[in-house]
């Protein structure tokens, strides 16, 4: 067998694959929130509304549209060295990962902003500082983040994209409870020094590295176990980094932002609460947002019965049309969805029973 060497290349407008796939993201998010200023935890919960950070760190996957899909990464010319490098991240505007993340912390910051705001502004920053340490989202718009370099890996087709985003990650066998514990492992003085960074170092470190993966990758290449032990350690560590680096940018920023806790007259008007689909177990009872794609539907005469997050029968949940939400069943399979309703518990599953077709929206 060949071996072959590769580092990440990543996403870009792609809505189907999700930066370092959700165990990254929530690995990235676990370890920020455990190295939180006590006095920001509180703020923090108080922005997200109750909601953890591994919660809400897809959210910005979940919520992409034409507008904000290029904040995810940057696209740059191989063979840059740093200052040229940093002339074209500051050419380019701000519309990429290194201007919104900028953005958004400024966003943070501004006392005029709406607290309603800054939950958006808070969830976006905890999914952006994730994708800038994602190698592949510093690289390339030809091969879309590598998501057109076809490769094989423990048997099974897949991109160089992909291999970054989860596909390593799930070789490693660890759940996602493990994860942050077992990545988090930086000492003292390497949490000082990634501390002592700014979003340009990270997008350069990132460019470092899928400069290298780029050169050393083509399609039909077959990765191997070496390549698998061999680079699972970079993995670790730039998730490492962004878990420290976030908890560092927040510290920092949100030291002096006032918030409000809601009282029970403000919490009486919040009709749903958004929720990243993966979590919706942990929600039976409760009104809700999620999205979710479509994976199969079944006309059952009284509703329709659309799968969401995988085919029956290991769907994430059911969404059940009745009455005029019906409409929407038609042409349904592979689209994703915006749904509000309350979960319920059908048999061991989550379910939402939709009877009104505006709380069901195709994106």
């Amino acid at each position: 067998m060949k071996k072959i060497i590769l580092i990440p290349c990543f996403l870009i407008l792609s809505v189907v694959l999700i930066s370092w796939g959700f165990k990254g993201h929530r690995a990235v998010a676990t370890i920020a929130e455990k190295h939180l200023d006590a006095g920001i935890v509180k703020t923090v919960s108080i922005l997200l509304q109750g909601q953890n950070m591994a919660a809400v760190s897809t959210w910005a996957d979940e919520n992409r549209d034409s507008k904000s899909a290029p904040w995810h990464y940057i696209n740059l010319p191989l063979g840059l060295n740093h200052d040229q490098f940093v002339a074209a991240v500051k050419a380019q505007g701000a519309d990429n990962v290194y201007g919104a993340i900028l953005a958004t912390e400024a966003k943070l910051q501004d006392k005029n902003r709406s607290q309603g705001d800054k939950n958006e502004d808070l969830k976006y920053l905890i999914h952006l500082i994730g994708d800038a340490h994602q190698p592949m989202h510093v690289s390339g718009k030809e091969d879309k983040g590598g998501n057109t370099i076809q490769l094989r890996f423990d048997g099974k087709g897949t991109n160089l994209h992909s291999l970054w985003d989860s596909r390593l990650i799930d070789h490693e066998g660890i759940n996602e409870a493990e994860i942050p514990a077992k990545y988090d492992q930086a000492s003292a003085k390497e949490i000082k020094s990634w501390l002592n960074s700014t979003p340009m170092d990270w997008i350069w470190e990132s460019y470092q590295i899928s400069s290298v993966l780029y050169g050393e990758s083509k399609s039909g290449q077959e990765i191997d176990e070496a390549y698998y032990q061999k680079y699972i350690q970079t993995i670790h560590k730039r998730i490492n980094q962004a878990g420290i680096r976030l908890s560092g940018e927040l510290n920092r920023i949100l030291k002096n932002v006032q918030v409000k806790e809601m009282d029970a007259a403000d919490q009486t008007e919040t009709k749903s609460v958004a929720i990243n689909i993966i979590d919706i177990n942990n929600f039976i009872g409760k009104q809700v947002s999620v999205r979710g794609k479509v994976y199969g539907t079944k006309d059952i005469g009284s509703m329709v019965l659309v799968s969401i997050g995988a085919a029956y029968p290991d769907q994430l949940f059911t969404l059940a049309l009745k009455g005029t939400a019906k409409e929407k069943a038609a042409d349904l399979d592979g689209k994703t969805l915006a749904i509000e309703g309350t979960v319920i518990d059908f048999k061991g599953k989550p379910e939402i029973v939709v009877s009104d077709p505006e709380l069901v929206k195709v994106l």
